[in-house]
């Protein structure tokens, strides 16, 4: 039986919602899919619900079709399982505790390894059993500190995660490969511009990791791409290391009066009036060691000071920081943070000063070495940079590479010191990749300069390793009878997000305009008189719509006049109308393709051929 608009729970808005910043969100909230509950979190009305089940049927037969069975577990789970990996701690504040009237400590699941690990190991003991991958589509729960853009970013989100168990390397490469092939295929399917990106794998580790982002200008990740093929999102590309640089005939450090520089600009200013290059090349930005001050804020709540040398032409990027210093947060050192720590001159801070450095963690003999070893060692420590006792680590951009020359500050106020060169003047407690990315860097596989562009996170394929397995226990008997560690893959999908990015790529200035095969309906026809005739005429040919099996949608509204009926067909975004008008005298209706907005005269003999043939 056909869908009566008449009937249907749903009102359709002519304002926008006043918290709408996105065009999605303003599209679903007026058009009658979903309804604000509170900050990040919607209702579902019945038109969401469809084109949400349209999207997840596709899912499931792609998972279905690589031999992945459906579970489903409980959004609500113990904390017990989250203590093992760890994450019970290492989410912070990103998730939703509670406790029951024991007392007893719960979560809102942001994401299910654990159990999924877990339950793997309640059933399964022999590798004959592998490999083996299971899914399931359920609601996952965050507290985003600034939920956002409708459902692109929400407290509550239906994904769909699958996980891959093998016990060997070789058969987690051929489950990734699976699931990423069937990735590739669900995109096409819906309909979306997709880039293949490596992505960081952050704590877990994992051979492989990359993301399915599309493009869009409103995407909250940067992606770099390069004309050769390769892509990668900012948090996982590699700057490439310039090569080492003997230290003969470079120049000794000076210290100089440089009044009035606390920025970089402003020192390179002082340093092209007062102190020129003999060679005439004018000093830039790229020539001074900026050393910023981060604050890494861990789950227990402590707070560690780092300091991060970098070209003065960059800044910190602080999505490539917290990516770098997971699970901690990332956030610029503050005033009382200076004030604890003297040392740090603000402005002039540098990994440098005449007779002891000011920066890295400092150097140990290890005590049990032989009294030869400790010679050699004492005599090399000798030689080598001074370095600091600070306690506050210093790492370096991989630009900062032996035999690099630099501007950078003197720890005192108001002097910089030129010519300081990198690992011979001073070293670093390591290399680390938080600067930010610049169009027209070399891309790491020599692939070309690389672009930057905007994307929004559709789906995410990651090799996990044995970080959960090893967490959990979770082992099986190989062929010789030995107890092995299962190697795993994690595969996740934002269903909500999807519908989301599918509704911002497909609209108009006068509503959405749904792919076919997730549109809400197959057909909306619409009874553009009040002319009983007109309205039963319209029910019936939805009721020969529906015997050939199409899901439609019938405004037979009878006091909605012919201008809001084609309001809200626009606004609710079925892609093909059937308009039953004053042309249904003499056998006539138009088809309208809202995809095209051609609207054409068909005779209504004919009418479900025309269809069809749009399909």
């Amino acid at each position: 039986m056909p869908t009566r608009l008449s009937q249907l729970f749903v009102r359709t808005l002519r304002e926008d919602p006043s918290d709408a910043e996105v065009t999605s969100h303003r599209l679903l909230v007026r058009a009658g899919y979903i309804r604000r509950q509170g900050p990040g979190i919607f209702a579902w009305l019945p038109l969401g619900l469809k084109v949400k089940r349209r999207i997840e049927s596709i899912i499931r037969e792609e998972m279905e079709g690589i031999g992945a069975q459906e579970v489903h577990f409980p959004a609500l789970l113990p904390r017990e399982a989250y203590e093992l990996s760890g994450r019970w701690e290492k989410y912070g504040d990103g998730i939703f505790r509670l406790k029951d009237r024991k007392g007893a400590d719960y979560l809102l699941a942001p994401t299910h390894e654990e159990v999924f690990t877990l339950l793997v190991k309640d059933l399964y003991s022999s590798y004959k059993e592998l490999p083996l991958a299971i899914y399931q589509i359920q609601d996952k729960y965050r507290d985003e500190a600034r939920p956002r853009a409708g459902l692109l970013r929400g407290r509550e989100f239906t994904m769909k995660d699958a996980y891959s168990f093998d016990y060997t390397d070789a058969g987690l490469d051929l489950s990734y490969q699976k699931q990423r092939d069937a990735y590739e295929r669900i995109f096409t399917r819906l309909s979306l511009d997709y880039v293949i990106v490596k992505a960081d794998s952050g704590l877990m580790g994992g051979a492989r990791s990359e993301e399915f982002l599309h493009p869009t200008p409103i995407g909250e990740d940067t992606f770099v791409r390069s004309a050769g093929g390769y892509a990668a999102n900012v948090e996982a590309f590699e700057t490439l290391v310039p090569e080492a640089i003997s230290f003969d005939g470079l120049p000794t450090p000076e210290v100089f009066d440089t009044p009035d520089t606390p920025t970089i600009q402003t020192l390179v200013d002082v340093a092209n009036r007062d102190h020129p290059r003999a060679a005439g090349r004018p000093w830039t930005p790229a020539d001074t060691l900026k050393n910023v001050v981060l604050a890494l804020v861990n789950p227990d709540g402590s707070r560690e000071l780092v300091v991060v040398g970098l070209p003065g032409d960059r800044d910190v990027d602080l999505k490539r920081a917290e990516a770098a210093f997971a699970p901690a947060d990332v956030e610029a050192a503050n005033e009382d943070d200076f004030a604890r720590h003297p040392g740090l001159v603000k402005g002039y801070i540098g990994p440098w000063t005449p007779g002891g450095a000011a920066l890295g963690a400092g150097q140990e003999i290890d005590p049990l070495l032989t009294k030869k070893e400790r010679a050699a060692a004492e005599a090399a420590a000798a030689d080598a940079p001074p370095v600091s006792t600070t306690g506050i680590r210093f790492l370096t951009d991989p630009r900062i590479s032996e035999g690099s020359v630099w501007i950078t500050g003197a720890n005192e106020n108001g002097r910089h010191v030129f010519g300081l060169v990198a690992g011979r003047d001073f070293v670093s407690d390591g290399t680390i990749e938080v600067a930010e990315v610049q169009a027209g860097e070399p891309a790491p596989d020599g692939s070309g300069p690389v672009e930057l562009a905007r994307g929004m996170e559709l789906g995410h394929v990651f090799q996990l390793g044995r970080f959960f397995s090893e967490a959990l226990g979770l082992k099986v008997l190989d062929e010789n009878g030995k107890l092995v560690t299962v190697t795993m893959g994690s595969y996740g999908i934002g269903v909500t997000r999807i519908l989301a990015v599918i509704a911002e790529a497909n609209n108009d200035d006068r509503g959405l305009i749904w792919p076919r095969n997730v549109a809400p309906f197959d057909l909306h026809i619409v009874a553009a008189t009040k002319e009983i005739e007109v309205l039963d005429a319209a029910v019936s040919l939805a009721n020969d719509f529906e015997k050939r099996g199409y899901d439609v949608l019938v405004d037979e509204r009878p006091k909605v006049s012919p201008g809001v009926k084609f309001g809200d067909a626009e606004l609710i975004g079925v892609p093909l109308i059937v308009i039953v008008g004053k042309g249904f005298a003499d056998g006539m209706v138009e088809l309208w393709d809202r995809r095209t907005g051609v609207k054409t005269p068909v005779a209504l003999a004919d009418v479900v051929e025309a269809v069809a043939a749009l399909d």
